[in-house]
């Protein structure tokens, strides 16, 4: 049977295992399975990759979409210019692998916003620095959209968050929360950000899903600006990250 999976740690919030299964019974695909790989550190991919040969691909989430990329023999051209990787395909010819990594997150960002918020929204916050807004920022990018990285503490190309103000707020209708903060089982933390600058003209958008609803968008939704969670972005780079497995077969 081939296996896919995800790698990270720890994989207690994530959905992409219920998700595929889900998948594989509703479209009849039989002979294969998803499982969730938490890993302690990402050295312990390689013996994953050759203890298990029945794995053909993998996900990667928290806190490894950067630290895996040393671990490939090929990566994505578009995966290359983010820095950082979520879809690994993996090739087998008798003992020797091939890994090959992708970042279907970008796709999956861009396919979540819809034309008219692309429209409307021109300038951007940008919360944190990890795997994951790196492939915001591309996104981004593609869509023409300016942006303003956020992190905790203030370097080049990026203000920290004791530097954002009401001109920030203003300048900047669309703030994207890539960071873990508020994610289960920590729900009661969010970006430290004075949220009363906040107006109906600003979107909040969390990549965090699980809740539902985080205490970054509850402080949206008070002050009436439009709120979105990650969910749908999940669901679409998962549909790409197939995608990109079953053309790997083909070829």
């Amino acid at each position: 049977m081939k296996q896919y999976g995800l790698i990270g740690f720890p994989l207690t919030h994530s959905f992409s295992e219920k998700y595929f299964a889900e998948k594989f019974r509703k479209e009849m695909i039989s002979d294969v399975e998803y499982l969730n790989f938490p890993l302690h550190s990402i050295g312990e991919i390689m013996p994953l990759v050759i203890d298990n040969p029945e794995i053909c691909g993998l996900n990667v989430t928290i806190p490894y979409k950067e630290k895996v990329v040393p671990f490939l023999d090929d990566i994505d051209p578009e995966a290359n210019k983010a820095g950082a990787v979520n879809t690994i395909t993996i090739s087998r010819k008798k003992n020797i692998f091939f890994l090959k990594g992708y970042n279907t997150d970008i796709i999956g960002f861009i396919r979540s916003l819809s034309a008219d918020i692309s429209k409307k929204h021109k300038n951007a916050l940008i919360l944190g620095t990890g795997g994951a807004s790196k492939a915001v920022v591309c996104g981004l990018n593609k869509l023409n959209i300016k942006y303003q990285l956020v992190s905790r503490t203030g370097k080049p190309g990026c203000i920290s968050y004791k530097d954002v103000d009401k001109k920030t707020f203003q300048n900047n209708t669309l703030i994207i929360n890539t960071t873990p903060v508020g994610m289960y089982p920590d729900t009661g933390s969010l970006p430290d950000l004075p949220y009363r600058y906040l107006s109906e003209k600003h979107l909040l958008y969390d990549l965090i899903y699980n809740p539902s609803v985080t205490r970054f968008l509850m402080e949206g939704k008070k002050r009436g600006a439009g709120v979105m969670n990650g969910l749908q972005m999940l669901k679409n780079q998962a549909e790409e990250s197939w995608r990109v497995w079953k053309n790997e077969e083909v070829e």
